[in-house]
């Protein structure tokens, strides 16, 4: 087996020629075998093995600074520096990161998880290189999904200016999770396909060619003093006007031209790009045929490519949108919006039948959110489904165009609270906290599938700024028996007793019921209240809970500063209430990746841990009387 070989960082390069393209199949079928039973990214990393083995084969790691954007495409890398055993734990707790990461190992020279950011990371590095007079190569690779985020143009635009070496690859397979869309796509579709100027390209190298004796060194002097002899035939090009030299496009799955440009490319003394074309889900069937689908997958039978142990039970994502498709049919002034995740937030179904009222602005969350609120202006009412990570890029545009303007735009924030095995990157743990703050928006969370689908219809009719939170996963069922309407701004009392009152954010309400049934048998007495709003907070039901319990306990999966638990506190604090409040939420820390319900635990967001703190907690309010506190 080669693959064994690669023990470490540049082993690649002590193999023949004739053992990498096995090579190139034997990390595909690795790949296949491992995923299939852990989960991860598998189609965006069959796409680059070729591209990763030429980056190998070129620069030398760790000395040269390699950056992947998003990062979920460098499992490959992985291997390639001797992290082939860690595959046994991907993204598992304590595991291998799905992510380049730091403190993994020294050939990962930026944590990534996130799109569109390589660009600025690598210029970064390339210009601290240059102020300390050291000597590295610095590779930014960048998808074609990722181009159509501001943040690359940004760093383009820097990027031109920059003197020395700087290699900018462009990973091109025509996908981001969805299928990319813009003008960018159609700019880069038009280099892919311009077969009228790579077949004049290669004719007139030819014909230079033949040349007897100075033809090889007019074509090598064209490419020097012109960054090659495209810029003859296409002046003009988008990369080249922006200073940047551009190489390409080259076929991403040949690996002698990858390694040929590549080695150009770091000769040259000045920026370049070079555009690499790729087949995500290269050499896997089911994921060349269906790449979204093996995008982020769970465990799979290699054979069908179908998942296992898949419950047939509608996600929180399901069940968003069925209900906002239902309202597409009777209100004509909604529209929906996502950013690259047409199947990932739930809007595949509304943009079947509303094509005309669905928007993909790729990945581009600040144009998303402003791009709404003009939608809101011109009198129509949009809905913006984002990751909860992923809207934390766009807080500007959600502060400044939408709730300054208070103009009724509805943010479905989906992957709210732990998502598991991505890790720090897309844990939503903190959107209760920067949400929280904002004037004009109201926040709200469901406690199961049946408040989610009344909470999506409250939001669609409500006439301001208004974000919905719920998270991953299958729909919590639980509490059916419980279905008051929505009314603005009020919690909804679940079970009314005395002395311990249990508030619970959103899906936080099967973990609240269990803590409730351990107390309870116990022999404790427990109020049980779904908060429903966060934002408003709903002071009546808490002047309510003060007259008759000693301990409010607040239960929520978001940071714990600014978030439910801090405005709870904040509140009893400034009246001066008479009761206690244990605020549990997350840590003040980022999480790592891990199973959710082990992660939880590690957090202490665990039935056994909270109903053990409030025991402690309300013996210690009987030993010493009341006096206001918080246990975080």
């Amino acid at each position: 087996m080669i693959l064994e070989k690669i023990q470490k960082e540049n082993d690649i390069k002590n193999l023949a020629p004739e053992e990498l393209n096995p090579l190139a199949q034997e990390i595909r079928d690795f790949l296949i075998e491992k995923i299939s039973k852990t989960g991860g990214h598998l189609a965006s990393n069959l796409g680059v093995v070729e591209l990763t083995m030429a980056l190998h084969l070129v620069f030398d790691l760790p000395k040269d600074k390699l950056i992947w954007d998003v990062g979920h495409q460098s499992y490959t890398h992985k291997l390639l520096t001797g992290r082939r055993d860690g595959f046994d734990d991907l993204r598992k707790f304590g595991g291998m990161s799905g992510f380049p990461k730091r403190g993994e190992s020294a050939c990962d020279a930026f944590n990534t998880g996130h799109s569109s950011t390589s660009v600025s990371a690598g210029l970064g590095l390339v210009a601290a290189r240059d102020i300390q007079k050291e000597d590295y190569s610095v590779v930014s690779v960048i998808g074609d999904g990722s181009m159509t985020g501001g943040m690359a143009y940004e760093a383009l635009n820097n990027a031109a200016r920059q003197k020395g070496n700087f290699v900018i690859v462009l990973n091109d397979n025509n996908m981001s999770i969805s299928e990319n869309v813009g003008g960018m796509s159609r700019y880069l579709n038009g280099l892919r396909t311009a077969e009228a100027y790579t077949e004049l390209k290669k004719g007139v190298e030819d014909t230079l060619k033949r040349i007897p004796v100075q033809g090889e060194k007019i074509v090598y002097q064209i490419r020097k003093t012109k960054s090659g002899i495209k810029q003859l035939i296409v002046p003009g090009m988008l990369f080249e006007d922006m200073g940047i030299t551009y190489l390409g496009p080259v076929d991403g799955h040949n690996l002698k031209k990858l390694v040929k440009v590549l080695k150009e490319a770091k000769r040259l003394n000045r920026p370049v790009l070079v555009h690499v074309l790729t087949k995500k889900g290269k050499g896997y069937a089911p994921a060349e045929e269906n790449p979204a689908k093996f995008h982020g997958t769970g465990p799979f039978s290699v054979e069908t490519g179908e998942p296992q142990n898949t419950s047939g039970k509608d996600s929180y994502t399901d069940v968003f949108s069925k209900v906002l498709c239902d309202l597409g049919k009777s209100n004509d002034k909604v529209v929906a919006i996502t950013a690259a995740m047409e199947d990932g937030t739930g809007l595949g179904r509304f943009a079947k039948h509303f094509p005309q009222r669905f928007f993909d602005v790729g990945i581009a969350e600040e144009h998303a959110l402003t791009f709404a609120a003009g939608l809101a202006a011109g009198g129509m009412k949009p809905v913006v489904a984002l990751y909860s990570s992923f809207l934390q890029r766009a807080y500007d545009q959600t502060i400044h165009d939408v709730c300054m303007q208070n103009l009724p735009v509805m943010i479905a924030v989906d992957r709210a609270g732990l998502v598991g095995n991505d890790g720090e990157t897309h844990q939503g743990v903190f959107d209760l906290s920067f949400l929280g703050m904002i004037p004009n928006l109201t926040v709200l969370s469901p406690k199961n599938r049946w408040e989610l689908a009344d909470m999506v219809r409250f939001c669609v009719d409500y006439d301001a700024p208004i974000a919905l939170r719920y998270p991953r996963g299958e729909a919590y069922e639980g509490l059916r028996q419980f279905r008051s309407p929505i009314v603005y701004g009020k919690s909804e009392m679940l079970y009314e007793e005395e002395d311990i009152a249990v508030i619970f954010v959103g899906h936080m309400a099967a973990l609240a019921e269990s803590v409730r049934t351990e107390l309870k048998q116990m022999g404790y007495s427990c109020t049980l209240v779904n908060a429903r709003f966060v934002k408003p907070l709903d002071t009546e039901m808490l002047d309510r809970l003060s007259k008759e319990h000693r301990l409010v306990v607040t239960i929520e999966e978001n940071v714990l500063t600014g978030g439910f638990g801090s405005k709870v506190l904040e509140y009893v604090s400034e009246k001066n209430l008479p009761i206690c409040v244990c605020s549990i939420g997350v840590p003040d820390e980022f999480v790592e990746q891990g199973n959710v319900e082990v992660l939880r635990q590690e957090i202490g967001l665990e039935k056994s841990m909270i109903s053990d703190r409030i025991v402690r907690t309300y013996a210690d309010i009987i030993e010493n009387g009341f006096r206001q506190k918080t246990d975080d």
